[in-house]
């Protein structure tokens, strides 16, 4: 019952619900007169009739025929009686059964509804809240970063305008609260003073405006914002941003780097320390149909498979399992092994076939010029054909047009490189090509994260979600040197050697067996060692550096807990 009375008070504080609330005493003023009316004329027409009643029967009569219930105790014994039983009978149908349900509900009950959602959407964080992410945004890559966070442990929360969208992301599991982002009190709320980061995701003039507006709050807090046009980088930095990513080049540039050709088969992903984590396709290598016991690599170069990808699935190596076309291998190691590797598995290369690029946006041109530094050709299909402007390197039509593709040498090229924006297009773009080119390297970009198994399963070879880049970019930037997330759901973290653990070897602690963690690497008052040898003893002052699923992770956390470790 205490709660009524607040959500009342704030529902006053409206004008409009103040003027709807007049409305609907004016009409219910109305009400009383009339149902006051209809009990006066009835006590008049019965003492014409030689009846006599209380003034308690005549409201009763009233109301009993007002609300259509007419129990008959108390009747008119003449026409006009009669009549004027049917005229109250008639009006009663119109104010009590239709006006007065509607009138309530529209100018009572639906503003005080909405003012009840309202109030479930917080406006401020607790003054104790610290080391939190503020993000600014509600779109799928905002809310991709939001359960990234979550399953990582980091206190967050979605700044959102609206308090209905607020009200709905809370009600599917986010934390949102409600504010203005050009409002400095909204950050003052939120502790924006005591933040880990904020991160601007919205367009490049409200990302100026954020940033500006978070500076007059808190000097030193870390602000991370997207920027889409190259001329945004230098206005965010002098708004106060602390470092604007160009997500979507960001987003062509990796999709480039891991086409197949050049002289090196293995595209770097990841450095930690002096540890390398490469990806390399075994589609068209000596590799294809070996397993990694015949090929024996890390006898031959030194490098480790710490597992594989297989259409998107990734597992861990299996020794005597035959490698297909559509595997790509994890590779771990030093800079000098990766580079023994590619030495190792060079074949002949394919420099004189183009990449096709399908979509000219600022993705499909960030790939084009990431091939171009590369020294690798290519052709890219857009629709706009004023965007060739005599460049024979474009082709403009249609990208589903058959035509059009045998124009940019879909019947030559290793590699296809999809870059929509839309995920729809992706998955029949991915389909048509492979029809195509059953052998074709197909690379796609997935604007949300739940698409990256469909297109996988749509026939591409390599898919990276511009969600998942998004969220990798930011997580690794709040955790330096204790997790690197290097693909979707794949990660390398560090860890003191457990107690468990302590002077036993590698190969009798089952680590891979049991978590489907992999240990690459092992740091001691010696240094680092990639891919220490398993018969060697794990000293207690050592630090392990695993690489795994977020799954993978946490078993190994729960199969070997470590004392006092922060989550990563």
């Amino acid at each position: 019952m205490k709660f009524f009375p607040a959500q009342f008070s704030a529902l006053m504080q409206n004008r409009t619900s103040r003027r709807n609330m007049r409305f609907l005493l004016k009409f219910i003023l109305l009400l009383i007169a009339v149902i006051t009316l209809y009990s006066v004329l009835f006590h008049v027409i019965m003492e014409w009739e030689g009846q006599r009643f209380t003034w308690i029967t005549g409201f009763y009569w009233t109301l009993t025929v007002m609300s259509t219930l007419g129990f008959g105790d108390i009747t008119f014994s003449s026409d006009p009686g009669r009549l004027f039983s049917l005229v109250v009978l008639l009006s009663g149908i119109i104010f009590l059964l239709v006006m007065l349900p509607f009138t309530f509900i529209q100018f009572f009950y639906a503003p005080w509804l909405e003012a009840q959602t309202r109030s479930l959407a917080p406006r401020e964080l607790p003054p104790d809240t610290k080391n939190h992410v503020l993000i600014i945004g509600t779109d799928p890559t905002a809310l991709s970063l939001a359960q990234r966070l979550a399953r990582y442990g980091h206190e967050h929360a979605l700044l959102c305008p609206d308090p209905a969208q607020a009200v709905s992301l809370h009600d599917l599991g986010y934390k949102s609260v409600v504010g203005d982002h050009d409002d400095v009190e909204t950050y003052r709320r939120l502790r924006v003073d005591q933040a880990a980061m904020v991160v601007a995701l919205d367009t490049d003039v409200r990302n100026t405006s954020i940033a500006f507006t978070v500076r007059e709050v808190s000097p030193t807090v870390t602000i991370v914002a997207k920027a889409d046009q190259d001329a945004s980088l230098d206005i965010l930095e002098l708004a106060g941003s602390t470092q604007s990513f160009q997500f979507p080049r960001m987003l062509g540039q990796t999709l480039a780097r891991r086409t197949l050709g050049g002289d090196a088969r293995s595209r770097t992903i990841g450095r930690f320390d002096e540890l390398v984590v490469a990806e390399s396709p075994v589609m068209r290598s000596e590799l294809a149909g070996k397993t990694l016991r015949q090929c024996e690599l890390r006898s031959r170069v030194g490098v480790n498979v710490a597992g594989m990808w297989e259409r998107g699935h990734f597992t861990l190596p299996d020794p005597d399992a035959p490698m297909g076309p559509a595997t790509v291998l994890v590779l771990v190691g030093t800079q000098d092994q990766i580079e023994a590797f590619d030495h190792l598995t060079a074949g002949p290369t394919a420099k004189n076939a183009p990449v096709v690029i399908l979509g000219g946006g600022r993705v499909g041109k960030a790939a084009a010029g990431q091939l171009t530094r590369q020294g690798l050709p290519y052709r890219l299909v857009e629709k706009n054909p004023r965007q060739a402007d005599g460049d024979e390197r474009v082709v403009a039509g249609n990208a589903a047009d058959l035509e059009v593709l045998e124009r940019a040498g879909i019947r030559q090229a290793k590699t296809v490189i999809i870059t929509t924006h839309d995920d729809d297009m992706n998955t029949y773009l991915t389909i048509y090509c492979r029809k195509l080119r059953p052998d074709i390297q197909i690379i796609s970009r997935a604007t949300l994260d739940r698409n990256v198994g469909i297109l996988h399963n749509a026939g591409a070879d390599l898919v990276i979600s511009y969600a998942s880049l998004v969220a990798n970019t930011i997580i690794n930037l709040l955790s330096p040197g204790k997790v690197l997330m290097l693909a979707e759901g794949l990660n390398i973290f560090r860890m003191p050697v457990p107690p468990r653990l302590e002077g036993k070897t590698l190969l009798e602690s089952d680590i891979r067996v049991d978590t489907g963690c992999s240990v690459v690497a092992v740091r001691s008052h010696a240094g680092l060692t990639v891919n220490p040898n398993p018969a060697e003893p794990l000293r207690a002052d050592a630090e392990l550096l695993l690489i795994g699923t977020s799954e993978a992770e946490k078993r190994f956390l729960s199969r070997f807990p470590v004392k006092g470790r922060e989550s990563g």
